[in-house]
């Protein structure tokens, strides 16, 4: 059952641990490098082609490989660590992303890495819910928003630094050896955070008779959501609309899915998902605008990487710094809004996206009135302080809405409602992907533009119509959160 966890609730934190701010401190580690490799690894794809002689297909595979088997298992990561054990669990997920990190850092084959990286993100997946069903564990309410706010500031982190560090890194170490240490450095990091999570983390408290996993839901579950991600992240490797149509049996197996909890898996007593977490009604809140606003927010990232280095000419490392201002700006917002978020509550959530709102609206007029006319260093310089505000707006949305969307839910099942939490966020930044660059390049095609200052209006209007994707994402997330507060008033 789902409620407010209370002092009285024996999976609510009676004990608090004196090392809880040292375990989260190790959790973000692990947290922070399987983010990480979604995007660093971008920038390392030329090297990679270079090196392993991969054609295409391949350098797509690498990263989407990745990005689709994270998306698959959160789910099930977060009941296995509900009733197994998440201090287990996470050890198992960090274990296994430092082994698979190692062999795509030594593979000799395109295929070798495809597979690495596909078990790569398998051991990610496995990690993300036990952080989130660890905050909840350990922290007492009170303390949760500022926890949560560093974890959300993790996750923009992650998705800004990526892009610069995997290109300082291939300065360093080459276009033979730099891509392979993108991976390589995972490896002293995740042992490190292997030794401390055995040492510090809290002792599992599971039942010697732990619940059997619901073998069928996992399979519909795995079988949906890999159906669901599938043709997006192949429409958005080839832009062939005929991938979209495997969307359709996707959603039947999903359908299934949902029968059989409902149904068979809830009568056979151990469903994989408690369907009465839909019915509280903050969490359902919060995995509708997670779903709207990482779709956005993932979206944005990549289509801004795309406009500065194809149509501005920036290396990808020049592209990375000038991002950096919508890092800095999740820098400020995120750990502001983890501390207000206890006070002030889903209203933190309406100012975030109004900023974030006005900081997308704000880059999309200065792209369309600057590029083309203006250097394109001085485009980049103009373009910081919108990207700042954005940034300072998306922090103060991903923090408070994973700690609301949690508040009222059993610590008992933290992990799944994470797990949950994080494939809404997945599913929204796969597709969001798909959408805005599928409206990216269909401006850009049909129109050919010649000379610098040309092809930088040409690239700048494709921008500007993506970002107008991100705008409506934005406005129905702010939508969805302004009714959250209105029904929270009306008590």
């Amino acid at each position: 059952m789902s409620r407010a966890p209370t002092s009285a609730d024996p999976g609510a934190p009676a004990d608090l641990d004196p090392r809880r701010w040292f375990v989260l401190g190790v959790c973000i580690s692990a947290l922070f490098m399987t983010l990480l490799d979604a995007t660093i690894v971008n920038v390392a794809l030329p090297s990679i082609g270079q090196s392993l002689s991969a054609d295409a297909a391949e350098l797509q595979w690498v990263v989407s490989g990745y990005a689709l088997a994270f998306g698959m298992v959160p789910i099930i990561a977060g009941r296995l660590g509900d009733d197994r054990g998440r201090r287990r669990m996470l050890l198992l997920g960090i274990g296994g992303f430092v082994l698979t990190s190692l062999l795509a850092g030594l593979a000799p084959t395109p295929q070798i890495l495809l597979v690495a990286r596909i078990l790569q993100g398998l051991a990610g997946g496995l990690v993300n819910p036990q952080v989130s069903g660890l905050v909840q564990q350990m922290f007492p309410v009170p303390e949760r928003g500022r926890a949560f706010g560093l974890l959300g500031l993790n996750v923009g982190l992650a998705q800004a630094v990526g892009p610069v560090l995997g290109g300082l890194i291939i300065a360093v170490g080459g276009v033979e050896f730099g891509w392979r240490l993108t991976f390589l450095v995972n490896v002293p990091v995740g042992v490190l955070a292997f030794v401390l999570a055995w040492r510090l983390l809290p002792r599992d408290r599971v039942s010697e008779q732990p619940r059997r996993l619901d073998l069928p839901g996992a399979a519909l579950l795995a079988l949906g959501l890999g159906g669901v991600l599938y043709p997006v992240v192949e429409y958005d490797a080839d832009r062939n609309a005929a991938r979209l149509a495997l969307l359709a049996p996707a959603l039947v197996v999903v359908g299934a899915f949902v029968w059989w909890e409902r149904g068979p898996g809830r009568r056979r007593g151990h469903p994989l998902i408690d369907t009465s977490l839909f019915r509280v009604r903050s969490y359902a809140g919060g995995l509708g605008l997670a779903l709207l606003y990482f779709a956005g927010f993932f979206g944005t990232s990549l289509v801004l990487s795309l406009f500065l280095q194809d149509g501005l000419g920036f290396s990808a490392l020049q592209a990375g710094l000038t991002a950096s201002a919508f890092a800095a700006g999740l820098a400020v917002g995120a750990p502001i809004a983890g501390r207000l978020v206890a006070g002030r509550g889903r209203s933190v959530l309406v100012v975030a996206l109004v900023l974030f709102l006005a900081g997308i609206v704000g880059t999309l007029l200065t792209t369309r009135a600057a590029a083309g006319h203006l250097g394109n260093a001085e485009v980049a310089l103009l373009m910081a302080p919108t990207l700042f505000l954005a940034g300072l707006g998306g922090g103060g949305v991903i923090t408070p809405n994973q700690s609301l969307s949690l508040a009222e839910i059993d610590v008992s099942g933290g992990s799944t409602a994470g797990g949950m939490l994080q494939t809404a966020q997945r599913v929204g930044a796969a597709v969001g992907a798909a959408v805005l660059t599928a409206v990216f390049y269909g401006q850009l095609a049909g129109t050919e533009a010649t000379g610098e200052r040309t092809r930088a209006a040409h690239y700048g209007h494709a921008y500007a119509a993506a970002l107008l994707v991100t705008v409506v994402m934005a406005a129905a997330a702010l939508l969805l959160a302004v009714g959250e507060v209105r029904r929270a008033r009306r008590g």
